[in-house]
């Protein structure tokens, strides 16, 4: 039976001892550990590509494939992409398996259950000078460097204008608003416009349940573990319920089925909602999959004022590499080339987020997109309602997401009071930080 990320994580131990014993031996140019196809004498190096992705983001890698493969004839690298919600368990199967693919597309929620077990490169050998303030230590786990920002993004309220010009009304204002006057917007847009979400994709956004919980003076985790309490998750699971109950983010049905679309199906996209949770930088693939502009907003706060609502800059996903690739150097090669080349970013632009260093940045900018340069001029818009980035989820915080979803489920459809879910979400979370 194939290993699911659970089991992975409840069992990394051994995956850990392996690491230590044989795999981070194989950090070394010319060992013989690992999951890349290694080439012959004066033959070609073969490396795996892992990273999930949309249509638009598929192109661009393929294509940055190509070009890094077109400059470096010896190596070859065969691009792996995957849908999200199953590229984790697959990695995990992977990893355990010890046999991992030599360039992992990583994501903030699980570097350190990968990094603390041994199970990544050290990519201290990575140029990373160039990068903004702040934009390097997301990729540091215990001290060591084991992720590089692939691009800055920040978490965002998308908008389809087609839905409030339907609904005859104006788009929100998007400084001044509170969570409960986005219930209110989102309640009239879907019943002025006929559609089921007025705000959907809230179900798992944990990232707006981060924000939620620094506006109550908390954080998601702190060094010594899980940063909230239950009266937090509590009050955002009051929060959904009362969506519901205005009929402002869909029925429990509509909101669980949404969770499986892909984005290209997502209810911003086909024009079934109003408004949405996303990350910035995926405004564009968005707004292509739509078909049409789609606006961006900034998420509410409890007090209505921007500069208190504080979100933050965040790595919009990392390059990783296994520990036990064969080719350490060509896998550092590609992440350095990405991070710091401006053919590379001139191909994927800010489809992952604005780029971290800031001299690619200046290079490509011109180039952007109508969407991209909407992103960097937000991007650039917020910096005074930002703060600090949040740490990394410690190893099985990466499950947040899902138990935040599962529990809330629960919750939506009344099989449990909010204190009681948000008391069992609580509970497995800080279970799993043990694991």
């Amino acid at each position: 039976m194939a290993l699911n990320r659970r089991q992975f994580l409840i069992g990394a131990g051994g995956l850990a001892a392996a690491a230590t014993t044989m795999g981070l031996a194989a950090c070394a140019p010319g060992s013989s550990g690992g999951g890349s196809q290694g080439g012959g004498q004066g033959g070609a190096t073969d490396l795996a590509l892992a990273f999930w992705g949309n249509p638009t983001r598929n192109k661009n890698t393929q294509a940055e494939i190509d070009a890094f493969m077109k400059a470096n004839p010896n190596l070859k690298i065969s691009g792996q992409p995957g849908e999200f919600n199953t590229y984790w368990d697959k990695l995990a199967t992977q990893t355990a398996g010890g046999n991992a693919p030599d360039i992992i597309q990583m994501d903030m929620n699980y570097i350190s259950e990968y990094g603390t077990r041994g199970a990544l490169l050290d990519l201290s050998s990575v140029d990373t000078s160039k990068f903004v303030k702040g934009t390097v230590d997301s990729g540091k786990i215990n001290d060591k460097l084991v992720g590089i920002n692939a691009g800055i993004n920040t978490a965002v309220i998308l908008a389809n204008p087609k839905v409030f010009e339907k609904a005859k009304m104006n788009l929100p204002d998007d400084k001044t608003w509170t969570w409960d006057q986005m219930i209110e917007v989102g309640a009239e847009a879907a019943s002025k416009a006929g559609v089921p979400f007025g705000v959907s994709a809230l179900l798992n956004s944990d990232t707006l349940f981060g924000a939620f919980v620094r506006q109550h003076g908390k954080e998601l985790f702190t060094p010594d573990g899980l940063g909230f309490e239950a009266a937090e998750a509590q009050a955002w699971y009051d929060l959904l319920v009362k969506g519901v109950k205005a009929k402002a983010f869909g029925t429990p049905e509509q909101m669980t089925e949404e969770l499986a679309k892909p984005l290209d199906q997502s209810a911003i996209v086909v024009g079934t909602a109003a408004m949405q949770y996303q990350n910035s930088n995926q405004l564009l693939a968005v707004s292509n999959a739509a078909g049409q502009k789609i606006e961006m907003l900034r998420p509410p706060s409890l007090a209505g004022k921007a500069t208190e609502r504080k979100g933050w800059y965040k790595a919009s996903m990392l390059w990783s590499a296994s520990a036990k690739t064969k080719n350490p150097e060509a896998a550092i090669a590609w992440i350095n080339w990405y991070a710091n080349n401006p053919e590379a970013a001139g191909i994927d632009l800010a489809e992952r987020g604005i780029p971290a260093n800031a001299e690619v940045l200046a290079a490509v900018k011109s180039k952007f997109s109508p969407e991209q340069q909407v992103v960097a001029k937000f991007i650039s818009d917020i910096k005074t309602e930002v703060g600090n980035t949040p740490i990394a989820p410690p190893p099985g915080g990466g499950t947040i997401a899902e138990l935040l979803s599962r529990h809330g489920t629960d919750v939506i459809y009344g099989r449990t009071s909010s204190a009681e879910g948000a008391q069992k979400f609580v509970d497995e979370l800080k279970s799993n930080l043990k694991s």
